[in-house]
């Protein structure tokens, strides 16, 4: 496997608080890397300095470029997929145009993308069903899978997921799960931050534990499962 993302020592600050020290991890082609943690624990903080939204301090190599200085839409152009939490969809566009807005950097023409369109309603028939339905009508469950398909429409080499479960129900939870399994089946490399941390294991190759901005474990996604540790802190609600 070849190293697509590589992060040594990125730090945050917000004035006095340091809200990551020094974290450093790398996510190899074709891997799921999932980070668990709990609130406050730096996790998001850290996807947004990845996608170039946070000013931060370190090393980014992605694909062996150093990303230092790259705003966030270029980082996009380069292959960084970011679907934050919350989704931010843009409520007051359809489904078919917040797709289209997640292709923007691209040269394509909209027929042309059509296929791709195609293949995101295929993994999602939800969304096909509501194609000229305005974003902010949608469930949570659908803002989430178009959120997902959005992020792909930039033709990514790595899609971050920050909270991807958040606010959703056990069986929608389900079903991204098995389509974040799904697109690594296709080739995608992934970076997942989930705190459903038993369901997101599962499905990893490896996996960080973030805490107070500091990472304090890694493994792979078996052996975190299997910590004693892991499973006292993040996983005592979610034991099957």
């Amino acid at each position: 496997m070849s190293r697509l993302l590589d992060i040594k020592n990125l730090a945050v600050s917000y004035g006095a608080v340091n809200a990551l020290k020094q974290v450093s991890l790398h996510v190899d082609t074709n891997e799921i890397v999932t980070i668990i943690g709990g609130n406050g624990a730096g996790k998001s903080t850290m996807m947004r300095a990845l996608s170039g939204i946070e000013k931060s301090t370190g090393a980014i190599a992605f694909a062996g470029q150093d990303l230092g200085g790259i705003s966030a839409h270029k980082r996009v152009g380069l292959g960084i997929a970011h679907v934050p939490e919350g989704r931010q969809v843009f409520p007051d566009q359809t489904v078919f145009d917040n797709l289209m807005l997640g292709a923007f950097l691209r040269k394509e023409s909209p027929a042309e993308l059509a296929g791709e369109i195609e293949s995101c309603f295929a993994m999602f028939p939800r969304l096909k069903e509501r194609r000229d339905q305005y974003a902010g009508t949608l469930s949570g469950g659908e803002q989430q899978m178009l959120a997902i398909c959005r992020a792909l429409m930039s033709k990514p080499r790595i899609l971050m997921l920050d909270e991807p479960s958040l606010g959703l129900a056990p069986l929608i939870v389900a079903e991204i799960f098995k389509i974040i399994k799904s697109l690594k089946e296709r080739g995608m490399t992934i970076l997942l931050v989930e705190q459903m941390a038993n369901q997101a294991l599962a499905i990893s190759d490896r996996a960080y534990v973030l805490e107070v901005g500091s990472i304090v474990m890694e493994g792979t996604g078996q052996e975190l499962l299997a910590s004693e540790r892991v499973r006292e802190a993040y996983l005592g609600k979610h034991k099957s």
